[in-house]
């Protein structure tokens, strides 16, 4: 595989993880010190521009190691078992999306905890956020040893 495209392709996964580091380390501390009728106004306001921008990100980042995965079943490459891993992290951070966030979202969109309820979701749903970006990290991880493994093997051709 060309290293400037294997590159390219982890910058591009890489700066979907940044985007997930900067809410888990800037949005939902700012949503944390907002009074629950603040936070609503917020989220009605801003949610669903939020989503649709975390939305496309996702799938873009999400495609690349199932895209390398087909890649390297195709060439029969010894990167494969590393590409496996990074598809198998990826399904499970998107899987992640639907089992929490998908519903707590809504719920946030419909106003549904009171203020106490929604300091602890808030705390709950930062807890399974950074859950999930460990899970986005491994891989990345994965991918990175994927395309190492790819650029190795043209290089050796």
């Amino acid at each position: 595989m060309n290293r400037v495209l294997a590159y390219f392709l982890i910058a591009i996964f890489a700066i979907f993880l940044g985007s997930q580091i900067t809410e888990g380390a800037l949005l939902v501390p700012y949503w944390k010190t907002l009074s629950a009728p603040e936070f609503y106004h917020y989220y009605s306001e801003f949610g669903k521009k939020i989503g649709g921008f975390y939305t496309v990100l996702t799938l873009i980042a999400a495609l690349i190691p199932v895209f390398v995965c087909m890649y390297c079943y195709l060439k029969k490459s010894a990167g494969l078992r590393y590409s496996i891993i990074a598809t198998f992290f990826t399904f499970s951070f998107i899987a992640v999306f639907y089992i929490y966030f998908k519903g707590v979202n809504q719920q946030f969109y419909n106003a549904t905890f009171n203020a106490i309820q929604l300091k602890s979701e808030l705390n709950t749903w930062e807890y399974w956020h950074w859950s999930r970006v460990f899970l986005e990290i491994l891989a990345l991880f994965f991918l990175i040893l994927t395309f190492n493994v790819l650029t190795t093997e043209k290089t050796q051709q």
